[in-house]
């Protein structure tokens, strides 16, 4: 057991408790840490639910934080999602700042992590196409060993419970 075991078990039963307090169901995968959706195949872990991946983003002065969630496979083109959304430039946020936000590590980044975010300071952003594809999603609760696959109205009351709101992009 690593030092950081004790945190990353409270951290997931603090989201279980929550997703119970809500009446929320999931269902859970177990499997090796993965940090990326490509060490998923290698594997080949088969779970259901769309996969996504999830990018934890900031502007370039770092007032503006956004957690970008997507399918896995698009591609991202930052500059071009910036203007679109009428921001500045934007960037990787860094592991300071997604601890500090969302309480998460890399490669932990999910959309459960706004569950710490108690005052909003992290804007969620939903690829319109993967929100209307999409029945539920694959998420991290914050352990990269664990995947919770949620439904979408599920994940909606989880979201409105955060006080966060979506907002769809085009990628």
């Amino acid at each position: 057991m690593n030092d950081s075991e004790p945190l990353i078990e409270q951290k997931r039963q603090q989201l279980a408790a929550c997703l119970d307090t809500l009446q929320i169901k999931y269902q859970s995968y177990c499997h090796p840490p993965l940090m990326t959706c490509q060490e998923a195949d290698r594997i080949g872990l088969i779970r259901s639910g769309s996969r996504i991946k999830n990018l934890f983003l900031q502007d370039n002065v770092g007032k503006r934080h956004f957690l970008l969630i997507t399918y896995s496979e698009t591609p991202i083109d930052l500059k071009m999602l910036a203007k679109e959304q009428q921001t500045k430039r934007l960037g990787f946020a860094s592991e300071r700042r997604l601890a500090h936000y969302l309480n998460a590590t890399r490669g932990c980044v999910s959309i459960l992590g706004l569950f710490y975010d108690q005052e909003q300071q992290v804007e969620l952003w939903i690829d319109r196409q993967l929100w209307h594809e999409t029945n539920g999603l694959q998420c991290h609760p914050l352990d990269n060993r664990q995947t919770w696959v949620i439904s979408k109205p599920d994940l909606t009351r989880f979201i409105e419970y955060t006080r966060h709101s979506i907002q769809l992009v085009d990628l």
